[in-house]
């Protein structure tokens, strides 16, 4: 059993910059694949950057070059650091854990544990 919480969202102006952690408790969170995914109002759950037990990266196209997803495993963290934000970006955000293979975990159904989200809101 893993759990996951999230912090470090909050209100931030276009062009600004965040912070979200996803601190998870449980062992084994090495061997663990974590996604970030978004939702905003009235629409889907959205990948946003994932980051396997490897070590690959995969981001969606929307993101890449704003935002960078690491992981300590020494302190079960995971961080998004999200910089040049846009209104767009406004969402509330989950942290998700996999401990299961999937070809590409960019998919929600990949994942077995959910944050409860922060939200991100960015003003223009």
């Amino acid at each position: 059993q893993v759990q996951l919480v999230e912090s470090g969202g909050g209100l931030v102006q276009a062009g600004g910059s965040l912070r979200l952690s996803c601190a998870a408790s449980g062992r084994s969170f090495s061997n663990f694949a974590i996604g970030w995914f978004r939702q905003a109002p009235g629409k889907g759950r959205e990948f946003v950057a994932t980051i396997r037990s490897g070590g690959s990266i995969s981001y969606v196209n929307s993101v890449k070059g704003r935002f960078t997803i690491s992981r300590d495993n020494a302190k079960n963290m995971v961080y998004l650091q999200m910089n040049s934000l846009k209104p767009e970006d406004t969402a509330v955000y989950y942290c998700a854990a996999a401990n299961r293979y999937s070809p590409g975990y960019i998919y929600s159904t990949s994942y077995d544990y959910w944050g409860q989200g922060t939200q991100v809101t960015v003003s223009s």
